[in-house]
């Protein structure tokens, strides 16, 4: 069962991809909005229902960092990113700043739809749990898959979907070494390719939020040549 994420608007100056892209994600029954300028999507399409947003990195008066900056600043809507082939910096800034994943142009319109489809399924499934059963609870960190919340020290942190995901798939495993492939079927949906480091941003970008470490060390560790580890540390707090 996926959860419901109808609603895409895509932002980006080149009209032709955006028509490409309107026809081909209508016929897979999403519904669209297209902005050709920052401007306008802020004056017209941002404050509307929003289920995902594609966004160019390359755009006019504004680059697609500065906007997802904006919007990270007071939404968590699931972004994907275009980004121009072989730019790797581009990427994982975009990741760094929040992006849930991201596209190199050119691409073919079948992966973005099933990128879309993998945010929907990473979303509903979350969706679909007890709170109360489903309770996970490491050490000073809790996170509850029904409500999409996570609290370290009692105190809530904001998380991207695909940060969540992570971080509930490590929970799930903690005390034990998830390796980075298992971590991206699961969390990504696909194979990472050789050159692919989005999964080690995501899991920079937790790190950060959670707070590298503890009194005990470090929250998740790293398991060189493996995998990532979630750490059985107890600091007390989980008594609270």
């Amino acid at each position: 069962m996926e959860i419901s994420m109808k609603n895409i608007t895509i932002l980006d100056d080149d009209v032709e991809l955006c028509e490409l892209l309107s026809v081909f994600l209508k016929g897979e029954g999403f519904t669209i909005n297209v902005f050709n300028h920052p401007d306008t999507f802020f004056a017209e399409g941002f404050e509307n229902e929003i289920d995902l947003l594609i966004l160019d990195v390359m755009l006019p008066g504004m680059n697609g960092f500065e906007i997802l900056k904006k919007i990270r600043a007071k939404s968590g809507v699931p972004v994907i990113m275009l980004t121009a082939r072989g730019e790797d910096v581009d990427r994982i800034i975009g990741l760094e700043l929040g992006a849930d994943d991201y596209l190199a142009k050119p691409f073919n319109p079948r992966e973005l739809a099933a990128r879309i489809r993998a945010i929907a399924r990473r979303a509903g499934r979350s969706a679909l749990q007890q709170p109360d059963r489903e309770l996970l609870l490491v050490g000073d960190v809790k996170l509850n898959p029904a409500s999409r919340r996570v609290f370290v020290q009692d105190e809530e942190i904001h998380l991207t979907s695909v940060e969540f995901k992570l971080l509930e798939v490590l929970m799930r495993a903690a005390g034990s070494v998830v390796r980075r492939q298992d971590l991206a079927t699961q969390v990504l949906e696909r194979t990472l390719a050789y050159e692919d480091r989005s999964l080690d941003v995501h899991v920079s970008n937790l790190r950060r939020k959670l707070g590298n470490t503890t009194n005990d060390g470090d929250r998740i560790q790293t398991v060189r040549g493996n995998g990532y580890l979630f750490a059985m540390i107890d600091d007390g707090s989980a008594e609270k």
